[in-house]
């Protein structure tokens, strides 16, 4: 279980007439304190709230990290507060602004992960206006959003692009297509670490993918099925898929909607990974990863907007 700090808030609003207000909250954890963005709509409305919890990887608040920008989550705030929905966006720890929180390598857990994220519900559910509270989990961060979800009370769960499999299976269909004569090798060191046995696999890439500062990590996260996380949630499920996603599959997404048979599917054409409009060609589609201007692929604002609306 989490440990619940208190929590200070320090606003900085950027906010002229009919626009929305971003505010600034941190949260101190055991190991240093954590950033995010609140940003409410024009009204100054946090009725309603989402978390927003970024993917794998030293991925910031906007969806981007040190060498891709895409501002893929910013545009998701800022789509959603133009329907009247605030949200929560936050550094992951050891991440920009919440670079102070970060462990060593070696002492990272997934785990470390999820209690963040449950503990910024906890801090959202305190706010006074806030009634209905959503997460909005996206790649790895709907997985992270499933477990903190059953830690703390929510109302609606949404998963972006989130994998059906746990991350070994997603980790060793990626290789398959990208380097399918690692597979073997791959397989035989992943084996090791869910057992909790060193490996020192030979190559430079599967040297430096599973590196010994990882493995501690990569058990903790291998252990989750996100299948079966989501089928111990009690509330509305909603599960957006991109057709062009080369990352994450429809199959991925079918198999979270098996498991939760009463979840809405919703499948966008031409969205990719980053919920960005992509063809599939797999070079084509990952160039879209830098371009921050680019923006979300259409009908994926409508999707959560009708979703929520329903359900709140």
């Amino acid at each position: 279980m989490f440990r619940l700090f208190l929590v200070s808030f320090f606003f900085l609003c950027f906010s002229l007439p009919g626009q929305a207000r971003e505010l600034v909250l941190k949260l101190p954890t055991a190991t240093g304190t954590l950033e995010g963005s609140l940003l409410l709509g024009a009204d100054g409305s946090e009725k309603i709230m989402a978390l927003i919890i970024a993917g794998s990887g030293p991925t910031d608040r906007d969806g981007n990290n040190p060498v891709m920008r895409n501002n893929s989550l910013k545009m998701l705030a800022e789509g959603l507060a133009a329907r009247g929905i605030a949200s929560l966006r936050y550094d992951k720890r050891g991440v920009s602004r919440s670079a102070a929180a970060g462990a060593r390598e070696q002492d990272l857990r997934f785990d470390h992960y999820w209690q963040d994220a449950a503990a910024w519900l906890a801090l959202l559910r305190q706010r006074p206006g806030v009634e209905t509270l959503i997460v909005i989990g996206h790649s790895e961060g709907s997985l992270l959003g499933m477990l903190a979800a059953q830690r703390q009370p929510v109302d609606l769960f949404i998963s972006l692009a989130g994998g059906g499999q746990s991350a070994d299976k997603i980790l060793l269909r990626q290789l398959s297509v990208q380097a399918p004569h690692l597979i073997a090798d791959a397989e035989q060191a992943i084996a090791k670490i869910k057992q909790g046995s060193p490996v020192s696999p030979k190559g430079e890439v599967l040297s430096n993918l599973f590196r010994p500062s990882v493995q501690p990590f990569l058990a903790s996260w291998f252990r989750y099925d996100p299948a079966l996380e989501l089928a111990k949630l009690r509330v509305p499920v909603l599960l957006v898929q991109g057709e062009t996603d080369v990352q994450v599959s429809v199959a991925d997404a079918l198999a979270l909607q098996r498991a939760k048979p009463n979840a809405k599917l919703v499948v966008l054409k031409g969205m990719n990974h980053i919920l960005k409009p992509a063809p599939p060609n797999y070079r084509e589609n990952i160039k879209t990863y830098r371009m921050a201007s680019l923006p979300l692929a259409s009908g994926l604002i409508d999707s959560l907007h009708a979703f929520i609306n329903d359900n709140k």
